[in-house]
């Protein structure tokens, strides 16, 4: 006999749109620091000039990012999820507290010392980036669809907010002395305030939802263990009715999900093959001046934070897994539209292109990431949140590495 738990609707749980709401913001505070680093880069080119600061940066990020995820994917099912975030967090918060402490005591001076200090940081936001980001999705991806659509969207507002907020520190500080490294400061100074407050959003606020508890007990009667201190925390400590089922090994999760996992490398191994690195360095000279890149870089971050919420439009969602793959193969095409535009067309033509890849990014990351988790029972939902985020990744890693293949022949290094 079912019991009242297992009966209940969880879509008229209370606490759903609060649920939603905390998602976006823990999907903002997964990568607003990161983020805050990439959209400051016009002042870290003026530190460091010689250095190319946000090629170098991110392939520092990235194998250490790549490199935990693995980690943590093969253990998930013996690794607190709880604790996980958490600890992702915390890191996250004293990176970015030390970004700001690295550059007050240098006096914003580019020495290779306070160059080393920030790609010690940037790997620090690669291994808090693998907790947060692969333990949230193991998480979500149990729960409804609406839950993980809105923390990617989170993902992506963190892009457009920190381009919005650069935007008006830059102009805010752009005619004062050192205006640039002011804005720089103050800009860092917000995420590190941010991520703290995330870290007490997650631990003390979500696992306190009336549907957020529903979908971890149904979890964790289907077998997993991942979730008990968050029950624990929600002030659940034991679970009846406990059903045993044969879960799914890695093998045969990436077997069953082998297009999924493929469309979610081949959407980042493009999208980072040009963005940022391409954005600052390649684009060329024009009337926008020294604001040409930080337009072009908030252009992208806006029209992927649109594209995350059009899944959400039914006549717009891609369902069929074919589908989805054609047309992930297909942007393919916009590594020569980007290198022909860059060589012989306008600014307005650079904006609209970039936009498009913002567009295609967000919109054809969701359609995968809330489709492929479906069928699936609790334990073995979490375990593929972490192979996607795994294939995400590395998707980032290959494509950050491929970046560099637009300055052969354009300079030194």
């Amino acid at each position: 006999m079912k019991t009242e738990d297992q009966v209940v609707d969880p879509t008229r749980l209370e606490g759903k749109w609060k649920a939603v709401a905390v998602c976006w913001i823990l999907g903002l505070g997964s990568l607003m620091a990161w983020n805050s680093t990439l959209t400051i880069s016009d002042y870290y080119y003026q530190v460091f000039p010689k250095y190319h600061p946000s090629r170098v940066l991110t392939l520092m990020y990235q194998p250490f990012a790549v490199g935990t995820m693995a980690i943590l994917a093969y253990n998930e099912s013996r690794i607190d999820t709880r604790w996980r975030n958490i600890a992702g967090y915390c890191l996250f918060f004293f990176s970015s507290l030390m970004a700001v402490v690295l550059d007050v005591a240098t006096h914003g001076k580019g020495s290779i010392g306070a160059y080393l200090g920030l790609c010690i940081v940037s790997a620090a936001y690669g291994v808090a980036d693998a907790h947060v980001q692969g333990g949230m999705v193991g998480d979500l991806a149990f729960m409804l669809p609406e839950f993980m659509q809105s923390f990617f969207a989170g993902l992506a507002a963190s892009g457009a907010l920190t381009s919005g907020l650069r935007l008006i520190t830059k102009a805010a500080f752009d005619k004062t002395h050192d205006g640039l490294r002011k804005g720089a400061l103050l800009f860092l100074a917000i995420s590190t305030l941010f991520e703290f407050a995330c870290i007490f959003v997650y631990a003390y606020y979500f696992p306190k939802l009336p549907i957020v508890k529903y979908f971890r007990k149904k979890a964790a009667s289907e077998g997993s263990k991942t979730v008990s201190n968050d029950l624990a925390a929600a002030g659940i400590h034991q679970v009846t009715d406990v059903q045993t089922h044969d879960r799914l090994t890695l093998k045969q999760l990436i077997v069953q999900n082998w297009d999924y996992l493929l469309d979610l490398y081949l959407i980042y191994v493009l999208t980072l093959s040009i963005f940022p690195g391409f954005l600052y360095e390649n684009t060329g000279v024009h009337g926008l001046g020294s604001w040409y890149a930080v337009v072009l870089v908030a252009m992208y971050n806006v029209w992927d934070l649109i594209a995350r919420y059009t899944p959400l439009i039914d006549c717009l969602r891609i369902e069929k897994r074919a589908v989805l793959t054609i047309l992930i193969l297909a942007r393919i095409l916009l590594i020569p539209a980007f290198y022909f535009t860059a060589k012989y067309a306008a600014q307005g033509w650079m904006i609209m292109l970039v936009s498009f890849l913002g567009l295609t990014n967000g919109h054809l990351t969701v359609c995968a990431m809330t489709a492929a988790p479906k069928g699936f029972k609790g334990p073995d939902q979490n375990a593929l949140g972490n192979l996607l985020v795994l294939f995400l990744l590395g998707g980032i890693f290959s494509g950050v590495a491929l970046d560099w293949l637009w300055i052969i022949g354009n300079g030194s290094f």
